[in-house]
């Protein structure tokens, strides 16, 4: 089974390396670390309480960042190595956990799965969220090192693609020694996909825990300074956007603009490679477009109107929300399965959203139940799309009553979940010490 995976893998490889080419070429993607991505990674010396924790992208580190803190404080002896799949994973690892090995994950081909693991040597593997690769994991397991899925979560699209290779998925899935699932849904899936009944727990989702409760964001004035941005007048932010929902939103501006003539428009993308698109958007739709990365700190600019400021640097996203009156989560008016809601709700910050919110099925349910969320019921290609969306934003902007109830609610939802990272780690400890008394 192990070459019928390899031979696959090679067979795509051949079609998606002129992709890849091109998408280095143009976009910067791809570049880096390729000697760690087939396997050659640092001979570290063998350590029995080393722990190899992957995060994919810049998300899910951030999501695991407390979860690592924690496990330090609790068990200075433990030496967690931290990998990730992305450039800007890999970025910020690398500036959360200074003193860590952190590694570019490797691609999903046996014989660099077995360099990476003869490498790193580690006693438990902890993966976030759901980043399962059958090379690795089997790999792994068959070692007799123990995989864990923390954060987990499984939506029903991805449920459906491990259908099309079940024989291969349900092998995966039976060597993953203990998942931490975010709700009793995802719990669910997991049990259909072949992880035993008895290898999953229940933990909420650790992002609960990685929000920040306080006010005061360091840096936020001298952002706002920088860009431009007037606290005395209304500010929306709309934060993680994706394709196409920038275009409603400019649209819902200037629908805005004549009960608001002094609204404040951010702009912060999800990926960055969409950064240069955006700006000329916001160029398009006759805005003057502020960019961040042209207005660092230091440097201020005089409030005006007909601007659009466009957040294009990375790791600001909270600053912006915390300058915000109303706060748009992005990926949700288009198909794309949403963004995270949580940072926004810690920062008790009003939120509007797309119909568009699977990757946050529970922590949406909980926010619609807590009446702490307001959501537009139209796609990005609807001809009603921006009105519905100025329709909302107007309502906040006016009653702020309402607002304030919204983020409220929104703060208490967050305290009220708090705790995954706790859990997750005494289960993880758990397994970690088995793993190190497997042999006595």
């Amino acid at each position: 089974m192990r070459w019928l995976v390899d031979v696959v893998y090679h067979l795509v490889a051949v079609f998606l390396t002129p992709v890849i080419a091109y998408r280095a070429l143009t976009t910067g993607k791809y570049r880096r670390d390729w000697g760690q991505r087939r396997g050659n990674m640092p001979d570290l010396p063998s350590h029995p309480g080393r722990v190899w924790v992957h995060a994919v992208s810049l998300g899910e580190v951030n999501a695991v960042r407390m979860l690592i803190e924690a496990w330090q404080a609790k068990s200075p002896d433990v030496e967690i190595v931290v990998s990730a799949t992305t450039d800007t994973g890999i970025d910020r690892a690398r500036q959360l956990f200074p003193k860590l090995t952190v590694i570019r994950y490797p691609l999903d081909i046996s014989r660099f799965v077995v360099r990476a693991l003869d490498g790193i040597k580690p006693t438990l593997i902890v993966l976030v969220e759901l980043e399962v690769w059958y090379q690795f994991v089997t790999l792994a397991a068959g070692r007799g090192i123990p995989v864990a899925i923390v954060n987990g979560r499984l939506s029903e699209r991805s449920l459906r693609r491990f259908a099309w290779i079940r024989p291969l998925a349900r092998r995966m899935f039976a060597s993953i020694a203990w998942v931490g699932a975010q709700d009793e849904t995802y719990a669910e899936r997991f049990r259909r996909v072949g992880v035993p009944a008895d290898r999953i727990a229940v933990t909420g989702s650790m992002k609960w825990d990685t929000t920040d409760l306080s006010d005061n964001i360091p840096g936020r004035h001298d952002l706002a300074a920088a860009m431009g941005i007037d606290l005395s007048r209304p500010v929306w932010v709309c934060g993680s956007t994706g394709p196409g929902e920038e275009r409603v939103i400019l649209k819902a501006r200037s629908l805005l603009r004549a009960e608001h003539p002094g609204l404040q428009v951010v702009i912060v993308p999800r990926k960055p490679e969409r950064f240069n698109e955006v700006a000329d958007t916001i160029r398009r739709a006759g805005c003057t477009c502020v960019r961040r990365s042209e207005s660092p700190d230091g440097t201020k600019l005089t409030p005006s109107e007909g601007r659009v400021m466009l957040g294009d640097t990375m790791g600001e996203l909270r600053k912006f929300y915390s300058l915000a009156n109303v706060v748009f989560v992005g990926r949700t008016i288009a198909a794309m399965g949403g963004s995270d809601m949580m940072e926004v709700a810690a920062l008790a910050k009003p939120i509007v959203v797309g119909p568009h919110t699977e990757n946050f099925a529970d922590s949406m349910q909980q926010l619609v139940d807590g009446r702490a969320i307001r959501i537009v019921h139209s796609e990005v290609e609807a001809p009603d799309a921006a009105t519905q969306l100025a329709r909302a934003i107007d309502e906040l902007l006016k009653n702020r009553e309402v607002a304030r109830t919204l983020a409220t609610n929104a703060r208490e939802i967050v305290v009220r979940n708090r705790g995954a990272v706790q859990r997750t780690l005494e289960s993880l400890s758990e397994i970690l010490h088995r793993a190190q008394h497997s042999d006595s």
